[in-house]
């Protein structure tokens, strides 16, 4: 149904769990609630993220607002015919609510929980105002729904001013250094830069560098059941195939995104090739910014300085990773850029070999029916 035939209401609601796990995790366990909400023609109750990375204890989820990381009013407006969220304060004091319980374990199929939603979308369960799921967090939720109806959510969700105005004092910070870096290279050589990357402001690569303990851990476990060899990544290989990719410049700036709590190799800034200027946090002077928040604000500063990177390299098996090529892709077909050919937004998964011995050039693939790949990870993707 197009979106000028449809018309959310605004007297009917959905409540879902508090939403947990990384922040990745976090958007797309959101826009499974959105969705499940458009699908019961309801507007989706605002709910609450989670601060911390904690999951298993419950008691230390920190939780959060999602006005606190993302803006209520644009989002409504930006997805407004789509989606719509509501605040509690407008349900009725009276208001009855159904509990629906969402099943689980292997019986519990797609097909059973789409005939479960579409059983609430008729009476006697759609008269109730409220239907609250209760049980899994929506990370775990079926999926129903193709991945340009995830984009279409995603494009909604802007960051509230202050962390947006933090991440772009970071991005401002790694082009200072990539300037001053350049001029210096220009008094030892002046030909030592690519033509497309000779303007300014000074380009910069983003790695999302996903060696940290509880990744490994990860990581590993899913090579051993999928007998998949092409997930996990030393920093060595990350290092040599960043190295390979060849539209970079020289010298070059390069923004390690770590988790650096979870982080214990004190070495990722060592045995980088020559022209290629890595800088983490604390080597940027930037860790003032960063410290103040919880983990989940630092991963959508991290997030968004990665967005707007020239070149941005991740894991395929990432979330973190992968929401981040499908808003760089979206935004090159916006562009008219759909062969993932322009340099300066480039986007490559490093734990997949490509040309030349370098990462392979990674785009989403945007027609695809289902949002699992993304979910999941894969090293099944578009280049």
């Amino acid at each position: 149904m197009s979106n000028s035939q449809f018309l959310i209401r605004r007297d009917k609601f959905l409540e879902v769990p508090q939403i947990v796990w990384g922040l990745n995790n976090q958007k797309i366990a959101f826009a499974r609630a959105c969705l499940t909400a458009r699908m019961l023609n309801r507007t989706l109750l605002m709910p609450s993220l989670s601060a911390s990375l904690f999951y298993k204890e419950i008691d230390l989820l920190q939780p959060i607002a999602f006005d606190k990381i993302f803006q209520f009013q644009r989002f409504n407006s930006l997805c407004d015919g789509f989606v719509q969220l509501g605040q509690f304060s407008a349900i009725s004091n009276n208001s009855a609510v159904f509990e629906l319980q969402k099943g689980s374990g292997r019986k519990w199929t797609k097909e059973r929980d789409l005939y479960q939603l579409r059983q609430c979308k008729e009476d006697p369960t759609d008269k109730f105002e409220v239907i609250r799921i209760v049980g899994k967090n929506p990370f775990l939720w079926h999926d129903h729904w193709p991945v340009k109806d995830y984009a279409r959510i995603f494009e909604c969700l802007v960051l509230v001013d202050e962390i947006a105005d933090e991440a772009m004092k970071v991005v401002s910070k790694i082009r200072e250094k990539g300037n001053s870096i350049r001029s210096k290279g220009n008094d030892l050589q002046s030909n030592t830069h690519s033509p497309s990357f000779s303007t300014s402001p000074s380009p910069y690569v983003a790695v999302h560098m996903r060696i940290e303990k509880d990744w490994m851990i990860h990581c590993k476990k899913l090579e051993q059941r999928s007998n998949n060899s092409v997930i996990c990544s030393s920093k060595e290989e990350i290092m040599e195939r960043v190295a390979h990719v060849t539209s970079l410049g020289h010298p070059t700036v390069v923004y390690l995104a770590v988790a650096d709590s979870l982080l214990e190799d004190s070495s990722i800034l060592s045995g980088w090739k020559e022209g290629l200027h890595p800088f983490e946090k604390k080597k940027l002077g930037v860790w003032d910014i960063y410290k103040k928040y919880p983990y989940l604000i630092q991963s959508a500063i991290d997030y968004e300085v990665c967005l707007r990177a020239d070149v941005f390299v991740g894991n395929s098996f990432s979330t973190f990773s992968s929401l981040i090529v499908l808003e760089r892709t979206q935004r090159m077909i916006k562009m008219g850029l759909t062969n993932n050919i322009d340099a300066r937004r480039a986007s490559y998964a490093y734990n997949i070999l490509g040309e030349s011995g370098g990462p392979c050039r990674w785009m989403t693939d945007m027609s695809d029916s289902s949002f699992h790949a993304i979910s999941y990870g894969s090293n099944n993707i578009s280049c």
